[in-house]
């Protein structure tokens, strides 16, 4: 039997903003004063450190950081130092889990590594993991970033998810956002793009419509989208 999942399309927000909103909704939903929701959007350039704190990741200076229009947050999710920027698809999950799923934060993990991987093998790339470092991988080059965090429930049983995904789908984008830092904290491997990858050219908004069914697919929803211009 599939859920209800409540999914919005962003063209753009800033970071700040969309922290925010999850903040909010893990907060109503835990409330249950709202459904589950997955939230899908692009945010300028930013970078985001996670609860690892390698700020020694971080390449740029304050200046070099203003002159390229580049925000920073430290936030808390796991993991370390990553990009947000236009050309990205930035997935945000906000799901109540009560253990009725069978979903430890290891078993979540992996299921959103899932949905990309299922998404990829539809053109044809095979997507893989890499047993020490969360995330999706094509070849040596990460495509698709990931860090969450479990919200502890106040007003029932379990945890609401925040943070997510972020989907390299413009070619290009390593230039213009990931070469400022150590991503993810691995000097040894790069980063791709599903442009680069497919040979394509792709729209950050068609694969957040079509990317829609392979999430619903692994976590068991009948989610539909809604595109906020």
């Amino acid at each position: 039997m599939t859920q209800p999942l409540q999914i919005q399309y962003i063209p753009m927000m800033e970071y700040g903003d969309a922290w925010d909103k999850q903040k909010k909704l893990v907060k109503d939903i835990d409330e249950g004063q709202q459904q589950e929701h997955l939230l899908l959007l692009q945010h300028p350039p930013t970078y985001t450190i996670g609860s690892q704190r390698h700020p020694e990741h971080l390449l740029l200076g304050p200046e070099q950081l203003r002159e390229q229009g580049i925000s920073v947050f430290e936030i808390d999710r796991g993991g370390d130092i990553t990009y947000h920027g236009p050309g990205q698809l930035v997935g945000y999950p906000l799901l109540w889990l009560d253990g009725s799923k069978g979903l430890d934060l290891h078993g979540y993990l992996r299921q959103l590594e899932q949905v990309i991987i299922n998404y990829l093998s539809s053109f044809g790339v095979v997507g893989t993991r890499k047993p020490e470092f969360t995330g999706v991988w094509v070849g040596d080059r990460k495509i698709t970033a990931i860090g969450v965090k479990f919200n502890k429930c106040r007003h029932r049983k379990g945890f609401v998810t925040s943070h997510g995904f972020a989907f390299n789908i413009k070619s290009g984008i390593e230039a213009e956002g990931f070469r400022g830092i150590i991503p993810c904290g691995i000097q040894q491997y790069g980063v791709t793009s599903l442009e680069d990858v497919t040979g394509q050219s792709m729209t950050v908004e068609q694969t957040a419509r079509d990317i829609i069914p392979y999430f619903n697919e692994v976590f068991g929803y009948n989610g539909s989208i809604v595109i906020n211009e």
